[in-house]
């Protein structure tokens, strides 16, 4: 069991390596996703404005000389069994299935302006377009892209065979930048009549770009839609070798065999990998293949494309991973305060581009980009950092005096000078909280923008510390002064206002009309200054206690003074009281009848007296006031004299100096001042030997004594314990200082009872949250029951526990709290993550268990994050095992990815093996079953031979042609005629040398001729007068267009105007002259050989001249008897009739010739067929020839091999299923079966050779039995016409014999018979016929 968990525990660290491996692509730079087909898996969104045979079966032709003809019946998909006859659009997907070419998209017969259209679910990066169609490619088309959506459209190029004829305004050719639109004329010849290619690529390779994340590049390579518009059909004349079609529009239509959409989710540069945009479950398979387009986003970004920052990572802008820069996006700088920041460029340049994110909703009373600053009316902890939750206190200002209703300084900034929390006063007001109107202004208003207004008195007649009452503004004047504003005096004289300053016996008021004071009680005269009768004004020394007059004391009575004559008496009352050393007295003291500031005067005399000083002295003693001055308080500053008599008298009261005394540890030293003895204390010492602490300091000791410090607004005094420095607080205040509050109280120094309901004695001083809530309280007001009770602490209800299923105190508690519901008065638990039911004793779904049972539990299904935690069915309920594992993944915890998928289970990124089936071994990845098997860890697929690529997509150099379960074939360039081995992939033609071409580059290119074995040779034909090719390739005969001639095609031919290389042909009365001509040229040559033969007998033949004048003489008569007629009526009816009968036969004469002349065009025109049908015939031979030479070069292969030459397809499939055949295979009739239609091997295409050579000979012997026919027709007419023109001339020699009036023969002059057939017979006569 150990070795089992530790081979898993490998297999999941191996997992996780590899997945944290591929996630490093994305840590040292850009990384971009695989690039695919964006076509596979999006048949529903890829439409086309025209289908054939969406509403039932239509018609359409090929184009051929067979014409042949098929039905369309697209109203079911397609399937090659039931359906073979279907055409939708979804056809065009590549499948890479064995009949590829079986099944295609195919348009409405004779539409010019069809699309086809593909719309995406989100915004993806396109790399090319590839397009293959079955019938002729568009004559024109555009392309064109969409970013948003399909709202708006631009084009991305055009394509047209006469770019200036389709698109005028657009420019053609290559295009001189990258965006650039243009019209290409490359894709659109009607050449070749099937799998012509359109190529697009998003960015010209030609072009170097060197930052592929501008706009505008960013606009060529990405989109959400695409539409292809085709504008314009190929079409080719409407009759093919004579023949009349039924309908001409039912063999033009659009076509497409396959369409490829290569590109990739758009990322930024900020993934490797892509997601579904809808999120579905785990057991939803996607297409194989297909390209998803959410990405999944690395570097701190978010969104569809990575095309923004992740929340709170905004601190820098977002820009895309360039190269090595990854340009990941930071996080932002809130201190602990904030969750939430957005990005603010303005503040990024302001910030030397260092920081630009600026927190939102910043917490705990902070404010600013980084929640750095303290919000107003609060001001910065200065015991706190700024990350501190409390590093933010609230300000202690009275908002009536204070700036902005309350503000203080929320920072210390000495360069600034400001204090944390100190408040910022109006301009009239003062105070540590501004809550005091300066000296001399009153009233506080909040309403006030100075907060105080200034007092209206008089200064003179006012106070000088405060000129009014700071609340209600009165004036407060000083003494005998009045009136509002303390401007005018009572009306009493100076006298009376300085005695009442000492004996107030006057009022400060009097009469206004005499000037009587209002007196005092028994008190008269206008000024107040006498008293009433049997009154008195007392003494300064009225109130006298006499010692003797104390209660009796224990050394007995008072001693009654004695009067000596001659000496005044120093006593009052009836003597002394003697006091021994020592003892001392206690005066009561009732009487005292209004309370002030007094002196108190104690007279004794001693017993014993000696007078110390002379009576000199004592008058010096009493002038200087020695005794008033060294009674005053404080540091005295003594006259000579009297220093020098009190020295005296101290010398000799006490004998001598008094030692200092200084104390030890209240005085810095032990020396004392001469004169008073004044030890010099330390700090907040007093006394003269600095042995007591002085007033409002405690603590004596060596270090001095310490300041009371009592807080002004906790202490009724300033004065302290001088023992233990306790300040005398007020009520509800405590400490030493009194600067707290007591226990039980809070609000310093409004300090306030805790207000924690009766269920705690303490709370937070400051915020009065209460403190050790008991009876299970909690809360800042003890107002709540603590998590697992419940009850209403504010009604005195009792906090009571939750059975769920058991109290908290045990083990089986699994909730969070409960509460007890208001209608039914049932107890709802609110349970713990993994427990469920009323009272916590059921585990939900995504856990197991059976938590009514003692001491078990719920625990969640170990499924690693991978099930549906709200569907109970996701895991076994007992076990735990998982059962619907989610995110494609599976085993007993949903820890290893399905097979055919990779990635991490345990990070939730199982990804399908992206295989390309034609690349990958069949027994691993076999088709149609959606499943691949690639390593789990990398996705590396399992390729065929002579394939690479992670996903077995490309074939290795020098090779190609890709296909299912073979892989890739060898180039087999020619080594001699290529540059080099690599060929393309695609369609494995091989880099030529120029005048090379053919796949292998064993072909003479076009324009070349010769033995491409040992050279080709360029045509030196006039590119003029010549059509495609040029020559031909074995013989090197140029090929000229019509109406052109010459061994170089550079001359115009016989029947074409001589205006090279125009050409253009003679009218069609050219023929007829030409054959008049030609039939006069002739004759004239016959004449003028017959004149040579003549010359030569002029000597042996003298009669012919004779002869001649003779018949010229018979001629002659017969005109004048015509002229001058002497006949009778018989006669004259006779020549009549003999007149009809010539004309009807000139008229025969002349018809024939018209038949003839129109007979000869047609002929011509039949000869030049023939030629070119011989030509076709030839060099279809030596092309035959040709391929018989490559085939006896051919080794022996192997009978599969040369199953598939022979009779077409793969040779190893049982013949039953083939539809080719084989070597091997019969017919349904016992015949030999090899090829059939569509199959491409030698034999099927010889035999349809040697069939449509047998075709054309048929063709070419009824021509030819129908121009036979047409020269018989000729010839028959032309000797009809002779034997007519020998009727009349024999006629005419019967008429010339039989009647008198012909003209007779000369006596003694017979003619030669030579001479009358050359003179008067066939010959003359027909040549003068074709003459008229």
């Amino acid at each position: 069991m150990s070795h089992h968990y530790s081979c898993i525990c490998l297999l999941l660290c191996s997992v996780l390596l590899s997945l944290l491996h591929a996630e490093d692509v994305c840590d040292s730079g850009s990384c971009h996703p695989a690039i695919g087909d964006l076509l596979v898996g999006r048949s529903e969104q890829l439409t086309a404005s025209s289908v054939c045979g969406l509403t039932g079966p239509q018609k359409y032709c090929i184009v051929g000389y067979l014409e042949k003809c098929f039905l369309c019946d697209s109203r079911y998909p397609y399937n090659p069994y039931t359906h073979p006859n279907s055409h939708p659009i979804e056809n065009v997907i590549t499948t890479f299935e064995p009949d590829r070419k079986k099944k295609w998209w195919q348009s409405e017969n004779g539409l010019d302006h069809v699309s086809i259209r593909l719309d995406l679910e989100t915004l993806f990066q396109f790399s090319h377009l590839i397009l293959t169609f079955k019938t002729f490619r568009p004559a024109a088309m555009l392309v064109e892209r969409s970013t948003d959506c399909g709202h708006t459209w631009k084009i991305f190029r055009y394509f047209a065979q006469n770019c200036a004829e389709s698109f005028p305004n657009i420019p053609s050719g290559p295009a001189k930048g990258v965006g650039d639109i243009v019209c290409d004329p490359r894709y659109s010849d009607i050449e070749p009549s099937t799998e012509g290619e359109v190529v697009l690529k998003a960015l010209d390779p030609s072009f170097e770009i060197e930052n592929p994340y501008i706009r505008s590049i960013q606009e060529l390579i990405t989109l959400t839609n695409l539409r292809i518009n085709f504008t314009k059909l190929h079409t080719l004349g409407d009759t093919l070798f004579g023949r009349r079609q039924s309908d001409p529009l039912e063999k033009y239509y659009y076509a497409v065999y396959e369409m490829v959409v290569r590109g990739s989710c758009f990322c930024n540069g900020h993934a490797s990998q892509c997601s579904p945009v809808q999120k579905l479950r785990g057991d939803v398979f996607y297409q194989p293949g297909m390209v998803h387009g959410r990405c999944v986003c690395q570097h701190n970004t978010d969104g569809m494309s990575c095309e923004r920052c992740k929340e709170f990572y905004n601190d820098a802008p977002w820009r895309p991973a360039e190269g090595s820069q990854d340009n990941a996006c930071k996080p932002c700088k809130c201190n602990g305060h904030s969750d939430r920041c957005y990005f603010d460029m303005a503040v990024y340049v302001a910030n030397d581009r260092i920081s630009g994110g600026v927190c939102e909703d910043c917490q705990h009373h902070t404010m600013g980009q980084h929640c750095d600053q303290c919000k107003p009316f609060f001001y910065r902890d200065p015991l706190r950092t700024i990350s501190d939750p409390l590093a933010c206190i609230p300000c202690d200002c009275d908002p009536e005096g204070t700036l902005y209703s309350g503000l203080c300084e929320s920072r210390t900034d000495p360069i600034l000078g400001t204090i944390a929390g100190w408040c910022l006063c109006k301009e009239n007001v003062e105070g540590v909280r501004c809550d005091m109107c300066k000296p001399s202004y009153y009233g506080l208003s909040g309403s006030d923008p100075l907060g105080c207004q200034p007092c209206t008195c008089n200064p003179s007649g006012s106070l000088s510390f405060s000129m009014c009452d700071p609340v209600t503004g009165e004036c407060l004047c000083q003494r005998f002064v009045t009136g509002p504003h303390c401007e005018e005096c009572l009306v009493c004289n100076q006298e009376v206002r300085l005695l009442n300053l000492f004996f107030p016996t006057c009022s400060s008021r009097c009469s206004s009309s005499d000037g009587q004071c209002d007196c005092l009680p028994n008190i008269m005269g206008r000024q107040c200054t006498e008293p009433a009768p049997g009154y008195f004004f007392l003494p300064l020394d009225y109130y006298i206690y006499e010692a003797e007059h104390v209660p009796c004391c224990p050394w007995g009575p008072g001693v009654v003074g004695e009067p000596t004559p001659g000496k005044p008496i120093t006593w009052t009352g009836p003597g002394f009281a003697r006091v021994l050393n020592g003892a001392g007295l206690r005066f009561t003291i009732s009487n005292i009848p209004f309370a002030m500031d007094f002196d108190i005067a104690l007279r004794y005399e001693p017993e014993v007296f000696e007078n110390l000083c002379s009576q000199k002295d004592l008058d010096e003693y009493q002038q200087y006031h020695c005794v008033e001055i060294a009674s005053e308080v404080g540091p005295q500053i003594l006259p000579e004299v009297c220093a020098r008599l009190i020295v005296s008298m101290s010398a000799r009261i006490h004998n001598g100096a008094v030692p200092c005394k200084c104390h030890p540890q209240g005085s810095l030293s032990s020396s004392c001042s001469q004169r008073g003895g004044q030890c010099p204390c330390k700090p907040n010492v007093a006394g003269r030997c600095c042995d007591r602490c002085s007033a409002g300091s405690f603590g004596f000791g060596f270090h001095g004594c310490y300041l009371c410090e009592c807080h002004p607004q906790g202490s009724v005094s300033t004065l302290c314990d001088q023992l233990t420095g306790q300040c005398s607080c007020r009520r509800e205040v405590d400490g030493r200082c009194c600067s707290r509050c007591l226990a039980g109280y809070f609000g310093f120094p409004n300090c306030r009872p805790c207000p924690c309901n009766g269920y705690a004695e303490l709370c937070d001083p400051v915020t009065g949250a209460c403190l050790s809530c008991s009876r299970f309280t909690t809360g800042s007001r003890c107002e709540r029951c603590v998590d697992g009770y419940y009850g209403n602490p504010l009604t005195r209800e009792p906090c009571r526990p939750c059975m769920c299923p058991e109290s908290p105190a045990s083990n089986r508690y699994f909730a969070h709290s409960c509460h007890q519901d208001p209608r039914t008065l049932q107890l709802v638990c609110n349970c713990l993550e993994g427990y469920s039911g009323n009272r916590c004793d059921e585990c939900p779904s995504g856990f197991y268990g059976n938590p009514g049972r003692p001491g078990a539990q719920c625990l969640p299904c170990s499924c690693n994050n991978n099930i549906d935690a709200t569907d109970p069915q996701s895991c076994n309920k007992v076990t735990g095992e998982c059962l619907k594992c989610l995110y494609n993944t599976h085993g007993p915890s949903c820890q290893f990815c399905k097979p055919g998928y990779f990635g991490s289970a345990l990070l939730q990124n199982c990804r399908r093996c992206t295989c390309n089936f034609s690349g990958v071994n069949p027994a691993i990845c076999a088709p149609g079953h959606g499943v691949c098997l690639c390593d789990r860890m990398t996705g590396v697929c399992p390729c065929l031979p002579n394939v690479i690529g992670s996903t077995c997509d490309r074939c290795a150099s020098g090779y190609w042609n890709m296909s299912h379960g073979i892989g890739c074939q060898f180039c087999d360039c020619n080594p001699r005629n290529s540059q080099s081995n690599p060929c393309n992939q695609f369609t494995g033609q091989c880099p030529c040398k120029l005048g090379y071409s053919g796949r292998h580059c064993d072909e003479c290119e076009e324009n070349y001729f010769g033995d491409p074995r040992m050279h080709c040779i360029p045509c030196t034909c006039n590119e003029q007068g010549t059509r495609k090719p040029e020559c031909d390739k074995d013989t090197g005969a140029c090929n000229c267009r019509v109406g052109v001639t010459g061994k170089l095609c550079d001359q115009c031919g016989r029947g074409f105007k001589q205006e090279f290389p125009t050409c253009s042909q003679c009218h069609l009365c050219f023929d007829q002259w030409d054959n008049e001509m030609t039939t006069l040229f002739q004759t004239v040559q016959g004449l003028m050989r017959f004149a040579a033969n003549l010359e030569d007998k002029r000597d042996t033949l003298p009669s012919c001249d004779m002869r001649f004048k003779g018949l010229e003489d018979k001629i002659s008569e017969i005109e004048r008897i015509l002229k001058t007629p002497v006949l009778s009526l018989e006669t004259f009816l006779i020549i009549k009739d003999f007149h009809d009968y010539i004309r009807k036969y000139y008229q025969m004469s002349s018809s024939a010739v018209e038949k003839i002349s129109g007979a000869i065009p047609i002929i011509r025109y039949s000869e030049n067929t023939r030629d070119g049908i011989l030509a076709m015939l030839g060099n279809r031979t030596s092309k035959e020839n040709y391929t018989l030479e490559q085939l006896r070069m051919f080794k022996t292969p192997d009978i599969q091999k040369l199953n598939e030459k022979s009779c077409g397809l793969p040779g190893n499939p049982p013949c039953v299923i083939t539809p080719c055949g084989g070597a091997l295979c019969q017919n349904s009739n016992g015949n030999k079966q090899c090829g059939g239609p569509n199959c491409n091997g030698t034999l099927p295409l010889s035999t349809n050779t040697v069939k449509k050579a047998e075709e054309t000979d048929m063709l070419l012997n009824n021509l030819t039995r129908q121009l036979q026919e047409s020269e018989n027709q000729v010839l028959y007419n032309l000797i009809y016409y002779v034997n007519n023109i020998a009727e009349i001339e024999v006629s005419y020699f019967e008429l010339q014999s039989t009647h008198p009036w012909s003209t007779p023969r000369h006596a003694g002059s017979p003619i030669d018979s030579a001479c009358s057939v050359r003179g008067a017979g066939l010959p003359a006569l027909t040549g003068e016929h074709f003459l008229v």
